[in-house]
C-alpha cells in the first residue's frame, strides 16, 4: 500500500512539473483592456477567456512548438506561435475588425436603389411608383439631387452636364442605345423595364475606374439573379398593352416581357395640339427577355432586348409658315450574356459581352437620313478579397464602334459619313479599410482610341471616413475621358478625347429609416468640342478649344417612418456653370442648365380604400436662351418649371389592380426654350415662338392582372 501511495504522489508531482503556464494580457489598440476574449492553443483544449483587467492564464501539458490564438468579436484574430515554455506575461493588442455592415462606406457621388445596399436612398420599388415616372427609371431618377429636369427631352442631365454625358450598364456591360428613339421636343423614355432589375447604381460624380466614356455620371443596372416565384403578369392600358412571364425550373430561370404602345387612341380622345400635329402616333413592339442559370459558386445570365418604333409628326418652326415634317423609323436589338465565377480563396472573375444593333430611317421634310450603328463591348474583371481591410478589382475592356450614315437633300445632294473605332481599356482599384471608420478607393483607368489615336490615363480617388454612428464625410476625386459624339466625329476624326475633373465633398447621415445627404462638387471642363456652324456639318471647322465648369452643392432628405403609412423624400440643387462649347460665342450657361431645382415625393397608402396614393411636384428655376435681339449671348431667362403629378393605384382584389395618373395636373404652362427666326422682319426684329411641350398634362388609366401559384402577388409595387 505504502508503495502504490508513492507512486500515486510521483505521478502526480510528475505530472505537475510538466505542465506550463501560458499568461498575458489583451488590449485594443488604445490600450483599454478587452474583457471575454478568446484564448486557446490552437488544436487542443487548453485555454481560457480575459478578465475584467484583459489578463488571462491557464496551464497546458503540451509541449513544443504551438500556435496560440486570440479571438473576439469586432476585432481581428490574432496569432503567438512560438515554444510553449516562452509563452508567458504576453502583451497582445488586438485590431478592430471591419465590418461590412457598421463600417464606414465608399458612397461619394453614388445613390443605390437596392434592398441589400446599407447606402441606398431609394427601393428598386421606388423607381416604378413615383407619380408621374409611370414606370420609367429614368423620371424616377430626376427627383434625385443633381439631375436636371429637361421635360422636352426626357434623358439624364447631371450636375450642368449634357444628356448624352451618362452613360448606362446592364450587369457591367455598356448599353450603347439605352433610350427610345424620338424627335425634338417629344420626351423619350427608357427602353428598359425596371421590373428586370435587383438594384440600380446611381453615380452623379467620381464613379469608379472600373468604368469610363462617361464626363459627368454612370447608371448601373443589375438584373435579378434569380425570380422568387412563377408568374404571369397582364396589362391592358390606354396607350397598349404588356404580358410577361417568368418560369423557373430548379437553379434556372427565363423571364420575358412584351409590350405594345400606339398613342393613336389616346391621341383621338385626347389630342396634342401645342406646336405640332401628329400624322401617325408614336407605335412600338418590344421584348426583353432573361435568362439565368445559377451553380454552387457561379451564375450565368443571357439578357436581350429589341424594339421596333415609328413615328410620323408635323412641328411648328418659325422659319416656315407650314409645319415641319418628321418620320421616323428605329430598329434597336440588344444582347447581353456574362457569367461569374466565385473560388473558395476569395478571387472572382467576370466575363461578359454586350452587342447593339440601332437603325434609323429619318425624313425631314424632303431630306433623308439613313444611320447605323453597330456596337460591342467585351470586358473580362477579376476581383480579390485579400482581407476585410484590402481589396482589389482590375480588369480589360475593349469597345468597337462602327457607324455610318448617308444624307440625301430634295435637290439630290448626298453624303456618306461615319467612322470606325476600337477602344482598348484597362483598370486598376483597390479597396483599403484603415479601419472601421476610414476607408480609401484608390485605382487608374487608361484608354486608347484607334480613330482617335490617342491614349489617356484617368486616376480616380475616394476617401471615407465615418465620423459617427449615423454618419460619415467622404471625399472624392478623379478624371474622366470621353469620345466626341458621332455628329462631330463622323465629319471630323482628327478631334481630341473630351475631358473633366470631379472633386466632390459629401455628408451622409442614416438612422433608422430616415437619411440626410449634403454634397458638393466641382467640375472643370477640357477640350470640348467647338464648330463654327450652327450644328455640326460636313463643311464645319472643328477644333477642342471648348471648355467650362459646373459647380454646386445637391441635398436629399427622406423619412419613412415619423408618419405612418407616408413615404417621402426632398431634394434640392444649387447649380452654377458656364462652358463654350459648340457654337456657342463665348462661355455661358447652356439652356438645360437651370441654378435652382427642387422635387418633393410623397407615397401614402390608405387601408380603408385599399389604396395607394402617390403625389410629386418638381420646380425648376427659369431656363437660360439666346435672344438676337440683344446684344449679350443667352443672358435671358425662360420662367420658372412646375409640375404637380398625382397617382392612385386601387386593389381590386389581391391580384388585379385599377390605376389612374395624371402628370401636369393643375396644368402649369411650362416652356423650355424659345426658337427665334433665322432673319430678322422688315423692323430688324427677331420673331420667335415658345418650345412648350406637345400637351400639358398626360393621363394614365390602367388594368394589371397578376396570376400565379401563391395568389397573392400583384404589380402594385410595380406602379
Amino acid at each position: 500500500m505504502k508503495f502504490f501511495v508513492l507512486v500515486l504522489f510521483s505521478a502526480i508531482v510528475w505530472t505537475s512539473s510538466a505542465q506550463e503556464t501560458i499568461s498575458g494580457k489583451v488590449v485594443d489598440t488604445s490600450g483599454s483592456p478587452i474583457i471575454g476574449a478568446n484564448v486557446y492553443l490552437e488544436g487542443t483544449y487548453d485555454g481560457a477567456s480575459t478578465d475584467e483587467a484583459g489578463n488571462f492564464n491557464f496551464q497546458t501539458t503540451e509541449t513544443g512548438t504551438q500556435t496560440l490564438v486570440i479571438s473576439m468579436m469586432a476585432y481581428e484574430p490574432h496569432y503567438e506561435i512560438g515554444e510553449v515554455s516562452y509563452l508567458k506575461n504576453l502583451n497582445i493588442k488586438l485590431i478592430e475588425a471591419v465590418n461590412q455592415l457598421s463600417g464606414v462606406t465608399l458612397s461619394a457621388g453614388t445613390f443605390e436603389a437596392g434592398d441589400n445596399s446599407k447606402v441606398s436612398v431609394l427601393k428598386p420599388l421606388d423607381i416604378v411608383t413615383t407619380a408621374g415616372a409611370a414606370g420609367d427609371f429614368v423620371a424616377a431618377l430626376q427627383t434625385l439631387p443633381g439631375t436636371t429636369t429637361v421635360n422636352e427631352d426626357g434623358r439624364l442631365f447631371v450636375r450642368g452636364g449634357s444628356a448624352e454625358e451618362t452613360q448606362v450598364f446592364i450587369d457591367g456591360l455598356r448599353v450603347f442605345q439605352p433610350f427610345n428613339a424620338t424627335t425634338n421636343n417629344v420626351p423619350t423614355r427608357g427602353r428598359f423595364s425596371p421590373f428586370l432589375f435587383k438594384g440600380i447604381t446611381f453615380s452623379t460624380g467620381g464613379y469608379s475606374a472600373e468604368y469610363g466614356q462617361a464626363l459627368s455620371s454612370v447608371l448601373l443596372l443589375n438584373t435579378t439573379d434569380i425570380p422568387d416565384e412563377e408568374k404571369t403578369d397582364i396589362q391592358v392600358m390606354s396607350v397598349g398593352g404588356g404580358v410577361g412571364h417568368t418560369q423557373i425550373w430548379g437553379n434556372t430561370s427565363l423571364s420575358v416581357n412584351t409590350s405594345y404602345i400606339n398613342l393613336s387612341p389616346y391621341e383621338a380622345l385626347i389630342p396634342s395640339t401645342q406646336g405640332m400635329e401628329w400624322n401617325d402616333p408614336y407605335e412600338s413592339i418590344s421584348g426583353e427577355g432573361v435568362f439565368r442559370i445559377k451553380g454552387d459558386r457561379s451564375i450565368f445570365k443571357f439578357y436581350t432586348g429589341f424594339n421596333r418604333a415609328t413615328l410620323d409628326i408635323a412641328q411648328e418652326d418659325i422659319n416656315f409658315e407650314d409645319l415641319v415634317r418628321f418620320q421616323l423609323k428605329n430598329r434597336n436589338l440588344y444582347f447581353n450574356t456574362s457569367y461569374k465565377h466565385f473560388f473558395e480563396n476569395n478571387w472572382s472573375i467576370f466575363a461578359g459581352g454586350s452587342m447593339a444593333s440601332d437603325m434609323n430611317e429619318i425624313a425631314v421634310m424632303e431630306d433623308v437620313i439613313n444611320a447605323e450603328e453597330i456596337n460591342s463591348h467585351i470586358k473580362i474583371a477579376a476581383k480579390k478579397g485579400f482581407s476585410n481591410r484590402f481589396e482589389l478589382n482590375t480588369g480589360v475592356e475593349l469597345f468597337s464602334t462602327k457607324y455610318d450614315e448617308t444624307y440625301q437633300d430634295s435637290d439630290g445632294f448626298t453624303f456618306d459619313g461615319g467612322y470606325d473605332d476600337v477602344l482598348v481599356a484597362g483598370f486598376l482599384e483597390g479597396d483599403i479599410f484603415f479601419s472601421q471608420n476610414f476607408a480609401l478607393k484608390l485605382g487608374a483607368r487608361a484608354e486608347h482610341s484607334n480613330v482617335l489615336d490617342q491614349f489617356s490615363i484617368s486616376p480616380r480617388l475616394s476617401l471615407a471616413y465615418k465620423s459617427s454612428e449615423k454618419g460619415q464625410f467622404s471625399l472624392a476625386y478623379g478624371d474622366f475621358y470621353q469620345k466626341p459624339l458621332a455628329e462631330s466625329i463622323k465629319f471630323d476624326q482628327s478631334l481630341d478625347l473630351e475631358k473633366t475633373s470631379h472633386y466632390i465633398l459629401n455628408y451622409q447621415y442614416l438612422d433608422n429609416g430616415m437619411t440626410f445627404r449634403a454634397e458638393a462638387y466641382y467640375k472643370d471642363y477640357d477640350d470640348l468640342v467647338k464648330f463654327d456652324t450652327p450644328f455640326p456639318e460636313f463643311n464645319s471647322n472643328y477644333s477642342n478649344l471648348g471648355k467650362g465648369y459646373a459647380a454646386g452643392i445637391d441635398v436629399f432628405w427622406r423619412d419613412n417612418m415619423s408618419i405612418d403609412n407616408l413615404d417621402y423624400w426632398a431634394s434640392y440643387s444649387y447649380l452654377n456653370t458656364e462652358r463654350d462649347y459648340r457654337d456657342f460665342a463665348e462661355a455661358a450657361t447652356p439652356n438645360f442648365a437651370p441654378e435652382h431645382n427642387f422635387s418633393l415625393v410623397t407615397k401614402y397608402w390608405v387601408n380603408e380604400l385599399r389604396s395607394q396614393v402617390g403625389l410629386s411636384y418638381s420646380f425648376g428655376s427659369g431656363r437660360p436662351y439666346d435672344n438676337p435681339n440683344t446684344q449679350e449671348f443667352m443672358a435671358e431667362k425662360t420662367k420658372t418649371y412646375n409640375n404637380l403629378s398625382l397617382n392612385w393605384a386601387y386593389l381590386i382584389d389581391q391580384q388585379k389592380i385599377l390605376y389612374f395618373s395624371v402628370s401636369n395636373v393643375l396644368s402649369f404652362n411650362n416652356v423650355s426654350n424659345y426658337q427665334y427666326a433665322n432673319v430678322p422682319d422688315s423692323t430688324g426684329f427677331y420673331n420667335r415662338r415658345a418650345i412648350t411641350p406637345p400637351a400639358d398634362s398626360f393621363f394614365f388609366v390602367g388594368f394589371f392582372w397578376t396570376i400565379s401559384t401563391n395568389s397573392k402577388s400583384n404589380q402594385l409595387d410595380n406602379l
